[in-house]
């Protein structure tokens, strides 16, 4: 078994101390950090949103983050979590830290939504503002039957008949926003 293939981490932390024990866990776990051209982005930054053209993860104490980031871990997050999030942020996943719903601020259908993929998140998120199958496909620059496929299997993943189920299950587990 060969050793996953280190990644290119920009680090945005305002704290010293800590951004010196992020870079000691990012090189522990064979990354590198990286001022330009990152495979993903590590912002240690609590409330404060920060720009990247790369996905983010973001730890912090708060129960809800600015920008909604593909990934969001607890400020104590251990290497293993860190380096695993990392990963699958880079590889285009979403993650998220177990919540209480009270925490959220949802109900309790909100810990028992799937995961969607970035796409899916995309498409609903323009359904939720009104588009059409072929708007979506249009601004997207994917077919139509391109859009019906996610749209299937968002209403699969969320257990939705309709599109506004879908959208209002969306919007109550914090999937997307309007």
């Amino acid at each position: 078994m060969s050793a996953a293939p280190a990644l290119r981490v920009q680090l945005h932390a305002t704290d010293p101390v800590r951004r010196q024990g992020l870079v000691a866990m990012l090189h522990a776990a064979g990354h590198n950090v990286v001022d330009d051209t990152p495979d993903v982005a590590l912002c240690d930054i609590g409330e404060r949103s920060v720009e990247s053209e790369a996905p983010a993860v973001v730890l912090t104490q708060a129960g809800v983050v600015p920008g909604n980031p593909a990934g969001v871990l607890p400020s104590d997050a251990t290497s293993e979590q860190l380096d695993l999030a990392l990963r699958a942020v880079a590889a285009g996943l979403l993650v998220r830290a177990p919540t209480t719903s009270a925490e959220r601020g949802f109900a309790p259908l909100a810990e028992d939504l799937p995961l969607l993929t970035p796409r899916e998140r995309e498409i609903l998120g323009l359904v939720g503002k009104g588009m059409s199958n072929k708007a979506a496909a249009r601004y997207l620059g994917i077919s139509v039957h391109t859009v019906k496929f996610h749209l299937e299997a968002l209403f699969t993943k969320l257990g939705a008949t309709s599109r506004a189920e879908a959208v209002a299950k969306g919007l109550v587990g914090g999937v997307i926003e309007l």
